[in-house]
């Protein structure tokens, strides 16, 4: 090869790395930009998907409360689903009382039996149920939550002042509610 030639070669090469440099610089430039782009991206991304797992967690935390609250409503239904026929049949309870204790007294032996026996198992039904009597003794302590106060007599004694001379009329429960409270006559 003749020295032009060598020298025309070699300045074509001295071209080719001038400006193959050039794209070089702006690929990488390109390259940067892209990468900065895509890591945006990535962190919108990051931040949407953040978004929808708290949205997530709310909404299941909802729903927990929710099955909880219903659960606790439908449990309080079926301890209660019967009140309003246990509260009707209480005036039957105090008739029935009544009826024993009228008949103890005309000592009729054979239909104070019978009719103790069907008080006896209406009694044992409801309680089945879930009905209670509500303890109420004389000399017990007043107590506004537990007891309705009908009337104040004066106090036989001094220690039954503010204590409960007389349970009028029965108190009744179902549950943990009371549904009738004991009407009770109280001392001054």
């Amino acid at each position: 090869m003749s020295k032009k030639a060598k020298e025309k070669d070699t300045a074509m090469t001295d071209e080719n790395i001038e400006t193959q440099g050039a794209p070089v610089q702006e690929d990488a430039a390109t390259a940067k930009a892209e990468n900065e782009q895509v890591q945006s991206e990535t962190e919108v991304m990051q931040e949407e998907l953040q978004k929808e797992k708290d949205k997530f967690l709310r909404l299941f935390a909802e729903f927990e409360n929710y099955k909880k609250r219903t659960s606790k409503e439908r449990m309080e239904l079926y301890k209660t689903a019967g009140q309003d026929i246990m509260v009707s049949m209480l005036p039957v309870l105090d008739d029935f009382d009544r009826a024993l204790a009228e008949l103890a007294k005309n000592d009729e032996g054979d239909v104070l039996t019978g009719v103790e026996l069907i008080s006896n198992k209406l009694k044992d039904t409801l309680k089945n149920k879930g009905l209670a009597i509500v303890e109420v003794a004389q000399g017990d302590a007043f107590d506004a939550e537990l007891h309705e106060a009908i009337t104040q007599i004066p106090a036989p004694s001094e220690d039954l002042k503010g204590k409960i001379i007389d349970v009028i009329e029965k108190g009744y429960k179902l549950g943990d509610r009371i549904i009738r409270h004991p009407k009770v006559v109280v001392g001054q």
